[in-house]
């Protein structure tokens, strides 16, 4: 046995101990996560794990591999940004199937790689669901972590949010919801841009596109909001 598949195998031998059926039930009734291998352990003892193994590229891919739930969150928190591969995003991005993991893998490591920004645009124009949603995920994700990125790659982004505001898909249309909203609060000029794309939004005929627009319009004119932009 190879040290890798060793500790492959501790990790979820690890996670199983520390399963529960409540929180199993709680995954797909309370937040409509569906993953059909889970042990049920919450994120915050996914994460301690986590800080347990440092970071080790190998040892992602081959817990990615098992498909357990619990072992593919833990590769958010395992695997090493800077060697992360565009084939492994677009692999990773095929096997998304719940908005748990599509969302904490771009969030906690996606977001944070060289090639982010060049996945948002093809993966918003896919069909599977949990692909588009990683694309909006991804996007709230750069607009909160990329401290460095200016204004111009987020306002070229406005037109792929109103391309896919009329996905009715649940998963689809909160991730586009959640990227505008979080682009809105960079500063004063993307929050003015977001409001003029979300007061479209609110004028047009699709239902998703009208809730998208008036939920960023709510959140970016609100107090707030506000009182960090005037900071």
């Amino acid at each position: 046995m190879t040290a890798t598949a060793g500790r492959v195998r501790a990790s979820l031998a690890w996670l199983e101990r520390r399963g529960s059926k409540r929180v199993r039930d709680d995954m797909l009734s309370r937040y409509g996560i569906t993953a059909p291998k889970a042990y049920g352990v919450p994120v915050g003892t996914i994460q301690q794990l986590g800080k347990q193994l440092g970071k080790d590229h190998e040892l992602a891919a081959a817990l990615w591999a098992t498909g357990w739930y619990e072992a593919r969150m833990l590769c958010a928190f395992v695997d090493q940004p800077e060697r992360v591969t565009p084939g492994q995003m677009d692999r990773w991005a095929r096997d998304f199937d719940n908005w748990g993991i599509c969302d904490t893998i771009c969030f906690h490591l996606f977001d944070r790689t060289p090639l982010a920004w060049k996945k948002v645009g093809p993966w918003s124009r896919r069909r599977e669901e949990f692909v588009r949603r990683a694309a909006f995920a991804l996007l709230a994700g750069l607009a909160l972590h990329d401290k460095k990125a200016d204004d111009e790659p987020f306002m070229a982004a406005l037109p792929l949010i109103e391309r896919a505001a009329e996905d009715e898909r649940n998963f689809v249309k909160k991730g586009v919801s959640w990227a505008l909203r979080v682009m809105g609060r960079r500063n004063r000029t993307l929050n003015a841009a977001c409001l003029e794309t979300a007061r479209r939004l609110v004028g047009l005929d699709q239902p998703a596109a009208r809730w998208i627009g008036r939920e960023a319009v709510k959140e970016l004119t609100g107090p707030v909001v506000r009182r960090k932009l005037r900071a």
